[in-house]
Order: C-alpha cells, then sequence, then structure tokens
C-alpha cells in the first residue's frame, strides 16, 4: 500500500481533500480507490461553476472493471477542473494524490472538514 499523505482529509467513500488556502480545497480519490477500480479510462468531472453539496455525487470515474461515482467531500463551488484527465485518466492510477487531482472546490462551509477523516482513520478504515 502506498504512503498516505498526513496533509488530506479523506471520505470514507475514498475521496480526499487537500487545503490549498482562502477556503479552497483540492479534490481527488485515494490511491487505495485507483488500486481497487483499475486502469481508469474515463473521468467525468464537475463544471467550472458547479455548486457541490457534501456527499453528493459530483463526478465519475471509470475503469476496465467499474464505473464509480466521486463524491463531494465538502459543499463549494467549483472554481478549477483538471481538463487534462479527460485525455488521460490514467494520469490518476500514476499519481493519485499529485497529478491526478480531480477538481478545486471554494468551500462555501469549512467547518465540513470535521466531518472527514484523518489520514491516519482513513488507513485504519482501509485496512479492515
Amino acid at each position: 500500500m502506498s504512503e498516505i499523505p498526513s496533509d488530506l482529509k479523506f471520505m470514507k467513500s475514498h475521496e480526499w481533500v487537500r487545503a490549498e488556502g482562502n477556503g479552497r480545497f483540492t479534490v481527488g480519490i485515494s490511491d487505495h480507490a485507483q488500486a481497487a477500480l483499475g486502469d481508469l479510462v474515463y473521468v467525468e468531472l464537475p463544471s467550472e461553476g458547479d455548486e457541490l453539496t457534501q456527499g453528493a455525487g459530483c463526478a465519475v470515474v471509470e475503469s476496465v472493471k467499474a464505473a464509480s461515482d466521486v463524491y463531494a467531500p465538502l459543499s463549494g463551488k467549483v472554481v478549477a477542473v483538471n481538463a487534462a484527465l479527460g485525455d488521460a485518466p490514467e494520469t490518476i492510477n500514476a499519481d493519485a494524490y499529485g497529478n491526478g487531482w480531480m477538481f478545486v472546490l471554494q468551500a462555501s462551509d469549512e467547518a465540513q472538514l470535521g466531518d472527514l477523516l484523518s489520514s491516519d482513520a482513513y488507513a485504519a478504515t482501509i485496512a479492515d
């Protein structure tokens, strides 16, 4: 299993969020999730300007094995998307916590971070 960056927060459904400052958060799926899905062949991202609600489906990743919804870890407005994933969804497989980021959110309620798992709690969850 790969390292789980300690600066991230996680959902039980395997999304991660990284604070970028000024209420902005980068979102992606965990290395554990991409490994379980296998080779990704398609990614459907939200659009810039979309308003997301914490816990609601906002994106889709498809692999040769399955399609999986991606859920918003926080409520807020999408301010950037990783358009490069449209041509290279496998970037998530290669670098889930780096170049495989999916979108950036301007959070409407940063207190929602308290609903998310620390890296240690997430590691314990996926170890079960």
